[in-house]
Parts: C-alpha cells; sequence; structure tokens
C-alpha cells in the first residue's frame, strides 16, 4: 500500500521572510516596482499633503500607487480587498514594504487620482517609446462598455422618475390606509409594516431632491433620455450580456505592441461623439510625434461603424491620418461574407425580423427617371410630377417626383411602394444632381476607400489590434466593472486599468 507525505498547505507557519527577494524579474511586479520607483515623478503628490510639522505622516505615493496597480492586475477592483491583501498575501506585502493601509485611506487614493493621472499616463507612454513599443504604422479605436457604480433601477426619464415617486407614494399611503381600517394588527405586522413605510418614503424623497436638483438629459434630436439618481453622468448600454448601467471606455491603441494610446471614459455620450475629442487629445501628445508621419508612409488609423459619421469623416480627412472607419453595410457590400449571417449588424438583423413576410419596398433604383427629359415613371409605368429642383438634404443637392394621390391610391404595388396607405400625397422619391454626384459626401468617398482591395485589406487588421486589448483587461484581469462614481472618477479608474495593461506590456523589456 502506498504511503505518502501528507499534505501541509492549509497549516499556519512562521517563517522569516526577505521582502524584496519576493519580487522576482521578469514579474509583472518586479516591472511596477521598477517603473514606480525609477522612472515616474511623483512629485505631483506632494500638494497632497501639508503635514511635515504636524500631523500624522502620510503612506508614500508611490506605495499607494504599487499596491493599487497590482490589486487591478489581479482583478482586485475593491478598495477593501486591497487593503485585505496587503495584510494576509506575501507578494503585497513585498511591495508595500509591510505597510497596510486602511480601506479607506486606498479609496480616498483612487478617488483623487484624476488630478495626477494624466501625467502618470503620459510618462509611462514615453518609457513604451523609449523601449521602442510603439510602431506609429497603424492605429486603432473602440470602446469597451463597463458597468458602472450605481442600479440601472435608478434610470428614467423625468416623466418615468416622476410615475415612480407617484407610485411609491401611493405603497406608502395604502400602509397607512391598511393599519387604520384593521386595528387588530400584531406589533411584529405593524413594525414591519412601518419600515417598509420608511423605506419607500426615503426612496420618493431621493426621486424629489434628484428632480429638483438637475435638468433634464436630451438626445442629439431634442428628445429627453434617461437619467440615473445613483450616478447621473452613467447611461443605461447594450451589450452582449444585456442592458447595463455604466460607461463606455474608449480606447485608441497602437498595431505593433497594443500600447494603449489614449484613454478616456464617457457615460451618456453616443460613440459617434468620442472620436473628435479622443483624437484632438492623442495629437496633444507632442512628444509621441503623432503628427508626423512615418519615413514609409502615413499613420494608418482604423474605427467600426460606430464612429461613422459625416462629421468624423471630415475631420479625420483633415486630420493626416489615413482613415479606414467602415459603415454598417460594409459587410453586405463585400462578396466574402455575402452568404454568410454571421457578420450581419444587429440592426439588420432587426429589420429584417420585422419585415419577415412583407415584401420588400421600392426604393429609388426601381424608378424609371430621365436625367435628360427630368421626366420619372414609377415602378407601376405612371408619370409622376416633379415636385422640386435643387432641394437640400444633408449637404446634398436632389431633384425630387411625387406621384399622383389619384394613381397610389388605386396601385396595384401599393404595399410595395408606401408603408402606408397614401391620404394627401403619393409616393416621393429624389435623384441627385450631376453636382452633387460630383461632390461626393465624405460617407461616399469612405464607402469607395473602404470596398478597395486596399481597404479591405487595411481595415481587416483593426480586429486583431483592439479587440484583444479590452480582453485583456476585462477578462485576463478581471477589470470588468468601475467602483467610483461621476464622469471625472470613473475616467481616472479607466485610466488605470489601461496603465496596467502598458505596464504588463513593459514587463518583458525589464530585467
Amino acid at each position: 500500500m502506498a504511503n505518502y507525505k501528507p499534505d501541509l498547505s492549509c497549516q499556519n507557519k512562521f517563517i522569516p521572510i526577505n521582502f524584496a527577494e519576493q519580487i522576482l524579474p521578469g514579474t509583472f511586479e518586479y516591472a511596477l516596482c521598477y517603473i514606480v520607483e525609477n522612472k515616474l515623478d511623483l512629485s505631483g503628490f506632494d500638494a497632497w499633503y501639508n503635514n511635515d510639522k504636524t500631523d500624522a505622516a502620510a503612506y508614500p505615493p508611490s506605495v499607494m500607487l504599487k499596491i493599487i496597480l497590482l490589486g487591478y492586475a489581479h482583478g482586485l477592483i475593491s478598495s477593501r480587498r486591497i487593503a485585505k491583501a496587503c495584510e494576509t498575501n506575501i507578494l503585497f506585502m513585498s511591495v508595500s514594504g509591510d505597510i497596510q493601509p486602511h480601506y479607506t485611506s486606498v479609496a480616498g487614493f483612487v478617488a483623487k487620482m484624476h488630478e495626477q493621472i494624466e501625467p502618470l499616463f503620459t510618462q509611462v507612454l514615453m518609457i513604451c517609446d523609449e523601449e521602442g513599443l510603439i510602431g506609429r504604422n497603424m492605429f486603432a479605436i473602440d470602446g469597451c462598455k463597463l458597468k458602472s457604480n450605481a442600479s440601472k433601477e435608478w434610470s428614467g426619464t423625468f416623466d418615468e422618475l416622476g410615475r415612480k415617486k407617484a407610485k411609491l407614494e401611493r405603497a406608502s399611503k395604502r400602509i397607512i390606509e391598511r393599519h387604520q381600517s384593521q386595528d387588530s394588527l400584531s406589533e411584529e405586522l405593524i413594525t414591519q409594516d412601518l419600515k417598509q413605510k420608511e423605506k419607500l418614503d426615503k426612496s420618493a424623497d431621493k426621486i424629489t431632491e434628484f428632480l429638483a436638483t438637475h435638468e433634464e438629459k436630451t438626445g442629439s434630436k431634442g428628445k429627453p433620455i434617461k437619467s440615473n439618481i445613483t450616478d447621473p453622468d452613467s447611461a443605461k448600454m447594450t451589450t452582449s450580456k444585456g442592458t447595463i448601467q455604466g460607461y463606455n471606455g474608449i480606447a485608441i491603441n497602437d498595431d505593433k505592441h497594443q500600447i494603449i494610446l489614449q484613454a478616456q471614459a464617457w457615460g451618456s455620450v453616443g460613440e459617434q461623439q468620442t472620436l473628435q475629442p479622443a483624437v484632438k487629445q492623442l495629437k496633444q501628445l507632442d512628444k509621441l510625434n503623432i503628427d508626423k508621419s512615418t519615413d514609409e508612409q502615413t499613420i494608418k488609423f482604423t474605427a467600426d461603424s460606430g464612429f461613422n459619421s459625416e462629421a468624423n469623416l471630415e475631420y479625420m480627412a483633415k486630420s493626416g491620418f489615413d482613415t479606414y472607419i467602415a459603415d454598417n453595410q460594409f459587410r453586405k457590400r463585400n462578396p466574402l461574407f455575402k452568404d454568410s449571417e454571421t457578420y450581419e449588424t444587429e440592426q439588420e438583423k432587426r429589420r429584417l425580423k420585422r419585415s419577415k413576410g412583407k415584401p420588400r419596398l421600392f426604393t429609388s433604383e426601381d424608378f424609371h427617371y430621365d436625367e435628360t427629359t427630368q421626366t420619372c415613371r414609377c415602378p407601376a409605368g405612371n408619370d409622376m410630377w416633379r415636385s422640386g429642383i435643387n432641394v437640400k438634404s444633408h449637404n446634398q443637392k436632389y431633384t425630387r417626383f411625387c406621384g399622383y394621390l389619384k394613381d397610389c391610391k388605386v396601385c396595384p404595388l401599393q404595399q410595395q411602394c408606401m408603408r402606408q396607405p397614401p391620404t394627401k400625397t403619393g409616393r416621393q422619391v429624389q435623384f441627385k444632381n450631376d453636382e452633387s454626384r460630383e461632390q461626393l459626401s465624405y460617407i461616399d468617398k469612405m464607402k469607395a476607400k473602404i470596398d478597395s482591395p486596399m481597404g479591405r485589406r487595411q481595415y481587416s487588421k483593426r480586429l486583431g489590434c483592439i479587440e484583444p486589448v479590452f480582453g485583456n483587461i476585462t477578462v485576463n484581469k478581471g477589470m470588468n466593472k468601475l467602483t467610483l462614481r461621476g464622469q471625472t472618477k470613473v475616467n481616472a479608474q479607466w485610466q488605470l486599468y489601461c496603465l496596467v495593461h502598458n505596464l504588463e506590456k513593459l514587463r518583458n523589456t525589464m530585467h
């Protein structure tokens, strides 16, 4: 019969420890300690403290920064878990020099990091550049949606929040009415009901205070959008795992070693609106010579369809980058994906689902337009009258035609031509003028560029350039949610997450 030595892994043991020997070369903690202690200028943190003559000594900013970044790298996002690790984990003890800060000190340091994160982030980028990790061949931008420290149950437009408040007040009133109508209730039930009423009143007062102290948000079309009482800067976002209350972490990275060059978190701002601020901040990194092209070619810049808009494409055309930004129909025009439903956009899937069983509506291509005689006939063969010349729409000029109401009302192709039966006017259709066709929009120019063999080849590199970055941050490192509230603090925490990613890239260069 076999005889094995006992497993003593759960047994406590007192042993002498040399903290310096626990930090091994080639590890993340070794690179972290070396960079923070020898490469970064942390003098900006001195302004936080004024205790040279009075008060107790403060925790060194270098130590606090190291344990926070080390905690994030191991998925310890909570300040309580980081503080606990400094008491029980030998690695955290070694990195901190056996300093054991209270979790409130850790939380306070992270909350104030927005004052110093920008210079720290830039300093690490300069180190990456010195080590040759930034290639300047292609940059890619994308967003990663992270859950915020706020409940989506407290989201809604002002009208929805007002209705929720009224509902809470009615529930509270019903408790009082029940007590007045039933005198024989037990003390235990009365106490329970009073606690419930206090909770309902507190929630109603919370909504009342929010409505009185905040202005309602409106979208790009002027319609009210949802606000969140717990964190007004956050927003409801749809992800592959459902709807979350959170922020969109935007990042721009280089394709050589996937170094993150710019990072910023956005709440209730559409993804299209984040491109220009992100590129402006990227171009402000003068020491990286972003504006200068490489000897061989201009720096390429890629983004997915979420960033595609006329304003963004016009801005990027003047930015100096060789830009490749896809549109929603990019894959449908690519013959490689012609028979594949895997790459259909969610918007197209919803459209197909809504139109299931219904005939396809006619487009302008189905109408017979004679540009020479300026006449037009509908698919049913009926003549149409010209209702407008040089009609402006989306910076384009069109010639517009309209069907006669008497023809459209009895047309056998009405269901294929119009979504609803005509009541006041017949079907309208418009065609681009010669002048408009010569002056192509930036969207049309980008479609032609990205549909070319070179454009498809360059855009295909985007996926391998940016997506692994978010996979490393959210999955490998476990930094998949935010613990702070407010745009400023959340933005600093997102940059700390990206800082961990960049420090890990520097690990292999530290010996």
